[in-house]
């Protein structure tokens, strides 16, 4: 084409844009870009978007608040020492938490754990000779530190024997890891004679310290629809706020029965036989007067729980410890014969959830176990109640 021809062409084309803009301004429209789209049209009132590229192809492929909500919300990350078989691992799980890592000196607890946390870290150390730097290179940064240090030596279960205050020193290698991880949250658990340690208070003001602020728990798992009356301390400490005052209990109380297997699947023998103590014999005879001799009961096999040596199976069951003493007792065949109570069914008592995995060691060494480990639900709340958002009205 001529180029005089495409100047022309190009003035007439100019011409009728020019028209066509005036045209619009005079009954108050205005001209649009080709790129917008519906989408955008829809947007005006969050501010309409001109650009070219992603953007301008509307709010049809923008992913939602909710999808960005997803993407961006990372899992609390939470490491637990003196883990045991994992119940305050499982709690954590509960309540959304991420495990990476645990620590126990137990072999056969490093067993039991990575069956049920296969993705977690375990470290089967003396936590005293354990370097916390190195366990966090590891598996990273965690923000809730999880801890139960070695009790037996503040339970009132150790009777008359000689305390060792080396084990109860396990206590400060909590602020130890604490300091190196630095993490938002600590769950502390422990037997409630902890508080009465003499060097409670030193413990408790060098994890404040540190930076922390706290506040003390006395617990009763049956008040979490554990079927176990269980006392226990609970220490909760954060960086930023102060810890709630109150944790959300359950309505009513699950008792025991709840957790026996009352078919017949187990062994029983006869109550009265030759070489049975004395003592589980006056047991028995005590709850056969209050409950009558065609109900079942629950007695004390070995010791006593210092209240009177039995129980109804209306009520939550006594606090389980390592020791295999509990024996149901039941009137079979016209007279009384007991069993002990079987480790799913003690499992069951510490609020274990039906898919946990036991497949290592012997009946005494799995009672062993849970004798020591943390009631799950107990822990789920606790943790639930500690990350959640405090209330308005509470100031860090």
């Amino acid at each position: 084409m001529p180029p005089l021809q495409q100047r022309q062409d190009a003035s007439k084309q100019r011409g009728l844009l020019d028209s066509k803009n005036r045209s619009q301004q005079a009954t108050g429209q205005e001209s649009k870009p080709k790129s917008e789209g519906k989408g955008l049209e829809s947007s005006q009132g969050l501010g309409a978007c001109h650009r070219t590229g992603p953007c301008a192809r509307g709010y049809e492929d923008m992913p939602s608040a909710e999808e960005v909500g997803k993407r961006k919300a990372k899992p609390i990350r939470a490491l637990d020492l003196f883990c045991g078989a994992g119940g305050s691992s499982l709690g954590a799980r509960a309540a959304g938490v991420q495990v990476v890592g645990g620590v126990d000196l137990s072999n056969l607890a490093e067993k039991v754990y990575k069956d049920n946390f296969p993705k977690a870290h375990f470290f089967r150390r003396r936590i005293e000779g354990l370097s916390a730097s190195a366990v966090k290179r590891e598996v990273g940064p965690v923000q809730l530190l999880l801890a139960s240090p070695e009790c037996t030596n503040h339970s009132c279960a150790k009777g008359a024997k000689r305390r060792s205050e080396a084990s109860r020193q396990t206590a400060f290698e909590v602020l130890r890891f604490a300091k190196a991880f630095k993490p938002r949250w600590i769950v502390v658990e422990n037997v409630i004679q902890m508080k009465s340690w003499a060097k409670y208070a030193k413990w408790l003001r060098r994890l404040e310290g540190l930076g922390y602020k706290t506040t003390e728990h006395v617990l009763n798992a049956a008040d979490f629809g554990v079927p176990q009356a269980r006392k226990r301390l609970f220490i909760l400490a954060d960086l930023l706020h102060r810890p709630p005052s109150q944790i959300d209990m359950q309505d009513g109380r699950v008792p025991v029965r709840k957790v026996l297997n009352m078919n017949g699947v187990y062994a029983y023998s006869t109550l009265r036989k030759k070489g049975r103590a004395k003592r589980t014999l006056r047991h028995a005879k005590r709850a056969m007067r209050n409950v009558g001799m065609k109900r079942p009961f629950i007695v004390v096999y070995y010791g006593s729980d210092g209240a009177g040596g039995w129980q109804r199976l209306s009520e939550p069951l006594r606090t389980v410890t390592t020791l295999d003493r509990f024996a149901l007792v039941r009137r079979i065949d016209g007279g009384h014969k007991m069993r002990m109570l079987q480790v799913p069914e003690l499992w069951a008592a510490m609020g274990f959830p039906d898919d946990f995995k036991l497949n290592h060691g012997v009946r005494r060494e799995r009672i062993g176990l849970f004798g020591n480990a943390v009631c799950p639900p107990v822990m789920k709340s606790v943790i639930t109640a500690l990350i959640s958002k405090p209330p308005k009205g509470i100031q860090p």
